[in-house]
């Protein structure tokens, strides 16, 4: 593991295999990556630890993110709620977002993610943020107030099958397993 302090013992390679969906090289790398973001001193309590959340968009996998606030509130267990993370948290995070985890698994955490307001559903104000995410706000792909409005009815009339005027999980994962490209590119590759 050259330079990073400690390693992770086979049981505990072991347990973070049977866990989640990465393979043993997999952990490895992200255990490297991890502690590549700790001090020195750091290093010997890697389990212990939490990264903040500033250092860890600080990674080239999330820094060109749209969404890159986003995941690292999803994923973070922190009881302070900073969105910081620990190694456990960073592990949960690649797993969801590797090329093994289910479609079902990868659509729960795209839902939770564009969730902005952590409610359990999809209005109309978590999709005007999911649209603003991806086309951006600058001046010159900001969609107009009616732009906007318009393309919100049509997500709604598409994907609303029970007309509550938001989307659900369901309806979400309904959506999503109609979208082929959905689960090759929600993905991140260390």
């Amino acid at each position: 593991m050259g330079g990073t302090g400690s390693q992770l013992s086979k049981e505990l390679l072991s347990e973070y295999q049977e866990l989640t969906f990465l393979t043993k090289q997999e952990i490895l790398l992200a255990y490297k990556k991890f502690a590549e973001l700790l001090l020195k001193e750091e290093r010997s309590r890697i389990l212990s630890v939490r990264i903040p959340k500033a250092k860890i968009l600080t990674l080239p996998e999330l820094k060109a993110n749209p969404f890159q606030h986003r995941i690292c509130h999803v994923f973070s267990t922190s009881e302070y709620q900073d969105d910081s993370m620990s190694f456990e948290d960073f592990l949960d995070m690649l797993s969801v977002f590797s090329d093994s985890a289910t479609p079902e698994i990868k659509s729960h955490y795209a839902f939770r993610i564009f969730d902005f307001d952590d409610d359990g559903a999809l209005d109309s104000h978590d999709l005007e943020k999911l649209v603003n995410c991806l086309t951006g706000e600058a001046e010159g792909t900001k969609l107009s107030e009616s732009e906007m409005d318009q393309l919100i009815q049509n997500i709604l009339e598409e994907s609303d099958i029970d007309k509550d005027g938001t989307i659900n999980l369901s309806e979400f994962q309904h959506v999503i397993s109609r979208s082929p490209d959905f689960v090759s590119s929600f993905k991140i590759v260390l």
